[in-house]
């Protein structure tokens, strides 16, 4: 019934506010988009130039002009003014994880491709971009909402992020840029276009951006979370005549940077056992938003982005021709004190990740003046991944286990004398003398995985009369993946089985003492140890499996698992669109979407529970070997939906009211040494959004944006949850609310300018952000995020050419954790990464 009121109220909104459209003919803030002096917004999101209100598609514009006002230097950043987006900052600076209406998955598991899609200038994004402000002659970015796979080649199951930015031009003009902030952020941008002859233009462009670390880390006396990037790009534009041109990218970026600090949420009872073993000062207990850490080495991240893109565009008459080809590369070295205390219990881990990635897409467009048009074309997608992880203890693991040992048996047991015992058992007593929890052992890590997928697209617009057009879409898409792993683990204790029946002894006595010490009579005492020493279910030494975290590693192909995964689906879009005048237009939609297979390239891999029975008939398992998932099966998404837009003197709006749901979607909870990869049967939302502005002058603009979610687990029976006791584990999270999704996101904004002469103008421009109570993470109630966000900057221009602004973000302090997961090795205690604090600035910038 909620939904149905929803529904009523936002129709309700939408025709009583239209005898407020013929105002004053001053541009809308969304207008801006294009930065040209046509008012129409210009848009690429059908793959065709047209405008927004032509364009019956879910999209969010947001201005090049607007991301430099607001001082938007991320993708991060960017969810201040589109409510429908959610991206938060993970283990890495390369790792973020972008969620549309609910879905979004991905980020700092490589096996993983993400459900929502990044494009810059047409070219495929395989994982995290998370950078969009170094980009030099930004345009736009159109957030594509919903699934989009009809006319996107990659996984586009959830949506899109296209970022477009300006070709070269063939007048010579520039710009150059200095900011200086709160905590020595400096950053630096120049760039250059100009006309080599008559039919060869370039641009080359440079940044620099640094900044201080908003955290302090006690442990090392120095602060963390800091910014070090610097990028070079240059394109070259040949464009012999009207109908043929080829634009030509060269990029590259490097990252340094000590990122990304992790706050104690729960400190559970081995913080002081780490306090201990780090002289009082091992972590900051239960005080996430102190931006204090503690850690005994400094998180590294060194990180390489390049690669190339050519395009062609060719105009035969009433056809168009286009064809992209790119190539790219990621090299990322990145180290953690994973344990994220002063103690010294985790001395390495580290993952060198290379991932080399082509695409080729062709696609033919026609404009033919009839009532028929189409859009048909190919995708092709080869990638490689080559990952190597190291994880190591450190010099204070073995005394740290010591003491959980000691707590947990009331002191009966210790680790000297655990070593000695299965030894002795063994019949080799000195096997395992000074063994357990050795510095420098754990896991060495490869991976290797191979993506190779193709796709046949095509549109056809039939206009039925002038006003009434039907859109058909359809898209064939194949993906096979190949991936291999290579393990191993040199954790001695994680290798020995409880359950050994050469050590029936030993819990025979430890079973028999604990029924003493409970005042059990001795006859019957012997008769209960009997019984339970060879029963699993009844060893007393399970309570110390959670010392056995880095087990033996099947590793993958193997005689059951061929390390191989095929998908090949047809999706289609079915699409009614009406325009009612020159300023309204509606839209109903039909669409499918799809995302093949994902792969867990973490040391949490495991084979489902049907194949562990399969593994264990066939006498190839390893030692303490579980079920869990090696890859996640594909995404196939449905979307209903419908919409209205319209663009008046000084109005626009959008309205989209939507059901989607994906089956299979691909749920990844990190479990602070790897990735938990399972599918939920189906998770669905509906919701209602709406985005518009209104100026009532030339100097003045305001807008606002406001989405309405109810998402649900239709099926989820075999889910995951946090225990604070237990980690990650297993849930049927069936008619659940999904983490992490607000009911209602807010944005609204202003803009006013003043021309105090021709010679001087000033811009004055606000946004403010309110997002609805949420669950951060399933499993732990007690912890909800609310955000209130407020973001302003002043600026004024002298001559047209010069800028001088100052600028705040996060002016309200907002406060709020972005993920949670259990900390590693640490029974009770959750760690999470806190919010950014306030930051501002000044920036002085010159363009000619």
């Amino acid at each position: 019934m909620k939904k149905f009121e929803l529904l009523a109220a936002s129709a309700l909104v939408m025709f009583c506010t239209t005898p407020a459209f013929a105002q004053t003919a001053a541009p809308s803030a969304a207008q801006e988009a294009d930065e040209t002096a046509d008012s129409d917004i210009v848009v690429t999101a059908s793959k065709r130039e047209t405008t927004l209100l032509d364009t019956p598609i879910a999209v969010s514009v947001t201005s090049g002009k607007t991301i430099q006002d607001a001082q938007i230097r991320d993708l991060i950043d960017l969810q201040t003014v589109v409510p429908s987006l959610r991206v938060s900052q993970l283990q890495s600076s390369a790792n973020t994880n972008f969620i549309i209406r609910g879905f979004g998955n991905g980020a700092n598991n490589a096996g993983i491709e993400p459900s929502v899609g990044v494009f810059i200038d047409g070219v495929y994004r395989s994982r995290s971009a998370a950078a969009i402000a170094d980009l030099p002659n930004l345009k736009r970015v159109e957030v594509l909402r919903g699934p989009q796979a009809t006319l996107f080649g990659k996984n586009a199951s959830a949506g899109i992020i296209s970022i477009v930015t300006a070709e070269p031009a063939f007048k010579f003009g520039g710009s150059a840029e200095l900011s200086y902030g709160n905590y020595n952020a400096f950053v630096a941008k120049a760039d250059i276009t100009g006309p080599i002859s008559e039919t060869v233009a370039f641009s080359l462009a440079g940044n620099y951006n640094r900044r201080d670390g908003y955290v302090f880390d006690a442990g090392l006396n120095t602060d963390s979370s800091d910014r070090n990037r610097y990028g070079v790009r240059g394109q070259l534009l040949w464009q012999p005549n009207a109908d043929l041109k080829f634009r030509l990218i060269g990029d590259f970026d490097q990252i340094d940077e000590n990122c990304c600090a992790i706050a104690n949420i729960v400190a559970g009872p081995t913080a002081a056992i780490i306090n201990g073993l780090a002289g009082g000062r091992g972590l900051d207990a239960n005080n996430p938003f102190s931006y204090v850490t503690f850690s005994n080495f400094p998180s590294s991240n060194d990180i390489k982005n390049y690669g190339g893109s050519l395009q062609g565009d060719y105009t035969m008459g009433s056809l168009s021709l286009t064809s992209i080809t790119a190539y790219r590369k990621v090299d990322s070295l990145t180290n953690q004190d994973s344990d994220f205390t002063s103690a010294n219990l985790i001395s390495n881990n580290s993952q060198d990740l290379k991932i080399d990635t082509f695409t080729q897409e062709i696609r033919l467009t026609s404009d033919f003046e009839g009532p028929l048009n189409f859009l048909v074309g190919g995708y092709y997608f080869n990638e490689k991944i080559n990952q190597q992880n190291d994880i190591n203890f450190g010099t204070q693991f073995r005394p740290y286990g010591d003491a959980l040992i000691r707590g947990a048996t009331g002191n009966t047991l210790n680790v000297a004398l655990l070593e000695g015992t299965f030894g002795a058992l063994e019949g080799a007593p000195t096997r395992y003398v000074n063994t357990f929890f050795r510095t420098g052992d754990g896991l060495d890590e490869a991976y290797r995985l191979a993506d190779e997928s193709f796709s046949i697209f095509g549109t056809v617009d039939f206009k039925i009369t002038d006003r009434l057009t039907l859109t058909g879409g359809i898209n064939y898409t194949d993906d096979r993946k190949q991936f291999r792993t290579n393990i191993i683990s040199s954790d001695v204790f994680a290798g020995i089985n409880f359950n050994d029946p050469r050590y029936a002894p030993f819990r025979n006595q430890l079973i028999l003492g604990g029924a003493l010490a409970a005042g059990v009579p001795l006859a019957q005492a012997q008769a209960i140890a009997l019984a339970g020493q060879n029963n699993p279910a009844q060893n007393p030494l399970n309570g110390l499996r959670g010392l056995q975290f880095l087990p033996p590693f099947l590793n993958v192909p193997n005689s059951v698992e061929p390390g191989r995964t095929s998908d090949d689906n047809v999706s289609y879009t079915a699409r009614l669109s009406y325009k009612l005048n020159s300023n309204l237009s509606v839209y109903v939609t039909y669409a499918t979407g799809f995302k093949a297979s994902s792969v867990n390239l973490s040391r949490d891999s495991r084979p489902t529970p049907a194949d562990l029975v399969r593994i264990q008939t066939a006498g190839i398992a390893t030692t303490n070997l579980t079920s869990g998932s090696r890859f996640a099966g594909p995404e196939k998404s449905r979307v209903y939906e419908g919409g209205i837009k319209g663009q008046f003197p000084g109005v626009a709006f959008n309205i989209a009211i939507f059901d989607q749901q994906i089956e299979g979607f691909q749920g990844n909870i990190f479990t602070g040494t790897g990735f938990v990869l399972n599918n939920a049967g189906a998770q669905s939302t509906f919701g209602i959004e709406f985005d518009g502005s209104y100026s009532p002058s030339k100097a003045i603009t305001f807008n606002a944006a406001v989405t309405y979610l109810d998402p649900v687990f239709n099926s989820f029976v075999n889910g995951s949850q946090f225990s604070p006791t237990f980690g990650v584990v297993p849930a049927n999270l069936t008619g659940l609310r999904p983490s992490g999704i607000p009911e209602f996101s807010v944005s609204g904004g202003w803009t006013f300018n003043h021309e105090f002469s021709n010679d001087f103008k000033m811009f004055l421009r606000g946004d403010y952000q309110y997002n609805s109570p949420v669950i951060i993470s399933e499993g732990l109630p007690q912890f909800t995020r609310s955000i209130q966000s407020l973001n302003m900057s002043l600026t004024g221009q002298f001559r047209k050419n010069l800028e001088v602004s100052v600028w705040g973000r996060n002016m309200l302090n907002a406060q709020y954790l972005t993920t949670i997961f259990p900390s590693v090795a640490q029974a009770g205690s959750l760690s999470g990464y806190p919010s950014q604090p306030v930051t501002y600035g000044g920036t002085v910038r010159f363009k000619f």
